[in-house]
């Protein structure tokens, strides 16, 4: 999906999701989202931070874009889920960065 938007994402996950059964509810989604952010976590503590992996939880050469995708995924599932608009959720947020961190990180 080069090039693809969020908008583009959204709808590509939305059907998905209905070929699948459809929506979990919105406590187990922000469950699952949590669950994923700890995988991410734990992928990278390994490859960068002072805990190194067990033996048997060696990880694979795609393993933090694996976890990446799988956090991007379940967010797009809330997203949907909860009628969020990624593409102007985004935008709002970066504007809001914008002004609020204007100067705060580099010399303006």
């Amino acid at each position: 999906m080069s090039g693809a938007t969020l908008a583009d994402l959204q709808a590509t996950v939305d059907g998905w999701i209905h070929r699948h059964g459809g929506y979990w509810d919105e406590l187990s989604l922000l469950a699952r989202l949590t669950e994923e952010v700890g995988e991410l976590a734990r992928e990278v503590n390994h490859r960068y931070g002072a805990k190194r992996p067990k033996p048997s939880e060696a990880a694979g050469e795609h393993a933090l874009a694996d976890e990446m995708g799988d956090l991007l995924f379940i967010l797009i599932c809330l997203a949907n889920r909860t009628g969020v608009d990624l593409d102007q959720a985004l935008v709002t947020v970066v504007r809001k960065y914008d002004v609020r961190d204007a100067g705060r990180w580099s010399e303006a």
